[in-house]
């Protein structure tokens, strides 16, 4: 309960200022007990509200945060930011889709032998995924109407509407409609809720919200401390002779902890669909809401916006979901496919290093 509190702390002392090497470490090791805090504190929401709203809430959180230090960090970067939405947002599908459920499914696979969820949830998940990332990432690389990867004023407004209705459509099925089809499948080691049998009582209301004050400052101290030590990343990977779009790459990584973090643990209860209820779902809203976010933003850009993907980047997403559909269409899965999964993952990374 102390780190959120140490973690806020320390990011109103560094805000806005140059770190030494010694305070780049202390910094670090907050963030990393930013990220554990936060991970403890969506479990405790998670044990009170249940599934699927406990992903949600994490989901939902992580991302919301994320949006608001992109647009400060647009809104005050100039022209150099034109292209941070689509960077944050690719590497948050690609992190979220390859990356926490590769993971996952091997968490999941090394104990049980086969990770079983529910097709049905999963599969209407990656399908608003991939008409989210088709939408927004790949279609202004083949629009006309403005010069550039991009979109004219009025593409960006039908794309921000539909993302934002999109994601709200599935926000819906998964709450209410169907809440079912996004439960864990019982297994002898889980219930039906979701709920593994040895867990602890249900909280109180009272410690629910308590917990979730506390996520929201763990998470705001992770998305903050992480901007923090940006230029400290920004100067190794320099030094080290990388593409500057690595920058972006380890911001969204630390930024995508507490999920990841979040689904591996799930995964170690055999609870595989909260794992992908978490990957997929982040994926989701970081979409769903960046793109309207950075739509109203625009007003005040000056420079350009770049939104469409390069030809490289546009193979890795065709392929990541095509791996993916056959992934999710039998609701079993096994070594193999997380290995494929972190396989992509791997290439990724070594693509944003060596371009």
């Amino acid at each position: 309960m102390a780190v959120p509190a140490l973690a806020l702390a320390a990011l109103a002392l560094t805000w806005g200022r140059s770190v030494s090497a010694v305070t780049g470490v202390l910094v670090a090791l907050l963030l990393a007990g930013a990220v554990l805090a936060a991970v403890h504190h969506a479990e405790v929401i998670a044990h009170r509200v249940g599934e699927p709203f406990g992903s949600l809430v994490l989901a939902v959180a992580v991302t919301v945060i994320e949006v608001a230090l992109i647009v400060s960090l647009m809104l005050s970067g100039g022209e150099r930011t034109a292209s941070l939405a689509r960077d944050t947002v690719f590497a948050a599908v690609m992190i979220t889709c390859n990356g926490i459920v590769g993971l996952s499914l091997l968490t999941g696979t090394l104990r049980r032998r086969v990770a079983v969820f529910n097709a049905e949830g999963t599969g209407g998940a990656l399908a608003t995924v991939t008409t989210l990332s088709t939408l927004s990432l790949v279609l202004p690389s083949f629009t006309t109407s403005a010069r550039g990867p991009a979109f004219s004023p009025a593409q960006l407004g039908f794309a921000a509407v539909v993302s934002l209705a999109m994601y709200g459509l599935f926000v819906l099925t998964q709450t209410v409609r169907h809440r079912d089809y996004f439960l864990p499948v019982a297994t002898p080691h889980t219930r039906g809720d979701g709920r593994a049998e040895e867990h602890a009582p249900r909280p109180s209301g009272r410690t629910a919200l308590v917990s979730l004050g506390l996520l929201l400052a763990a998470l705001v101290s992770v998305v903050g401390l992480a901007k923090v030590e940006s230029p400290v990343i920004e100067l190794a990977v320099a030094n080290a002779g990388l593409p500057q779009a690595v920058v972006g790459v380890v911001i969204a990584l630390l930024v995508l902890l507490p999920e990841t973090i979040a689904a591996v643990r799930a995964a170690r209860r055999d609870q595989i669909q909260i794992s992908l209820n978490l990957a997929l779902g982040s994926a989701m809203a970081s979409i769903g809401l960046t793109i309207p976010a950075i739509a109203v933003v625009s007003i005040w850009l000056e420079g350009p916006l770049v939104l469409g993907l390069g030809g490289t980047h546009m193979v890795l997403l065709a392929l990541t979901v095509a791996v993916s559909t056959l992934t999710v269409v039998p609701g079993r899965a096994t070594l193999l496919q997380s290995g494929v999964h972190l396989g992509l993952f791997a290439a990724f990374l070594f693509l944003a290093i060596s371009p």
